[in-house]
């Protein structure tokens, strides 16, 4: 969007114009949903805390608290709290849900279990990681974005991105090792 454009969306935001509330809700939301998607790995929370951001844009704009200058970044940084007040939340009382109903279509169960394990390995291991690295791999691996569209959304400088990316894979992959280990050694000293 056009910084002239995005001005005109702004004022209309301000002025709660329904045509531009509706505009900024086609053009954002998929690019919102993405970002949540990929930080919590759930289609259904996604949904609602995506919907979230948007209750409280709407919420800022009739305080007239709202975007003044860059909408998406606004979204991006608003999407970025709600992700992490539902990770303190879900954190304080952990709960996973068991499926109504478990398919048999001949499946290889020890394959599946396996690829849970790892999944779960993966979180628990981003889990670990901090907001600010769990932003950088959000946006790049996520959403795609450049480098550059990186460092503009962080305010950041592509560089000290490039450094945080670096830091936040290496971080990623220690571990994700090291709760690899720790789940191979609880299962063999659990192992009849």
């Amino acid at each position: 969007m056009s910084t002239d454009a995005e001005q005109l969306v702004l004022e209309g935001l301000r002025k709660l114009d329904p045509q531009s509330i509706g505009a900024i809700y086609d053009q954002y939301f998929s690019e919102v949903y993405r970002y949540v998607r990929y930080r919590l790995n759930d289609d259904a929370i996604a949904e609602d805390l995506t919907s979230d951001v948007f209750v409280r844009l709407l919420e800022a704009a009739q305080k007239n608290r709202g975007p003044q200058i860059n909408l998406k970044v606004w979204l991006f940084a608003t999407a970025s709290h709600v992700v992490n007040d539902h990770l303190r939340r879900k954190y304080r009382q952990p709960v996973e849900a068991l499926p109504d109903s478990i398919p048999d279509a001949g499946i290889d169960v020890p394959a599946q279990v396996d690829l849970r394990d790892q999944k779960q390995t993966i979180q628990n291991a981003y889990a670990q990681l901090t907001h600010e690295q769990q932003d950088v791999l959000a946006l790049r691996f996520g959403q795609g974005y450049s480098l550059e569209e990186t460092a503009t959304h962080m305010k950041k400088n592509i560089n000290s991105v490039k450094a945080l990316q670096f830091r936040a894979l290496a971080s990623l992959q220690r571990q994700i090792v090291h709760l690899s280990q720790r789940n191979h050694r609880s299962f063999v000293l659990t192992k009849p």
